[in-house]
């Protein structure tokens, strides 16, 4: 049988035509954010036999919620550098993260070419190290 996805769109959908649950079974697969939008609407989510259906086992998007609203309005546009933020990390991880980076810069670079902003990619790399703590 034919499995049934459901995206956000999806779910905004049936929360707006009045359903106020939907039957998640082994041909219903949501995404990530159809998961995130049911939760956000109370679209109660059930599984065939009975019992609510909890979140995906990993965190969903847990980014998003690590800068105040607030915050992000004031971000600045893709085109502007990133302001290099202060290494927390000790310095024996020192060399390590500059290994990472160097590793990782390279890999984009082979992969790109020249078509990304070399400020923006250390902030992501940052972001990423700092927050897997494999730096």
């Amino acid at each position: 049988m034919a499995k049934t996805f459901y995206t956000e769109k999806e779910i905004e959908d049936l929360v707006r035509s009045g359903q106020r649950s939907l039957v998640v079974s082994e041909e219903v697969v949501l995404t990530d954010l159809a998961y995130e939008k049911a939760n956000k609407l109370g679209l109660e989510l059930r599984r065939s036999d009975g019992p609510a259906l909890s979140a995906p086992a990993a965190p969903v998007r847990p980014y998003i919620n690590q800068q105040a609203p607030a915050a992000r309005a004031q971000s600045a546009p893709k085109s502007v550098a990133l302001p290099a933020k202060p290494s927390a990390v000790p310095t024996a991880a020192a060399p390590r993260r500059a290994d990472l980076r160097q590793r990782v810069q390279a890999a984009v670079k082979a992969r790109l070419g020249d078509q990304f902003d070399p400020a923006l990619l250390d902030a992501i790399i940052d972001r990423v190290i700092d927050n897997t703590g494999i730096g």
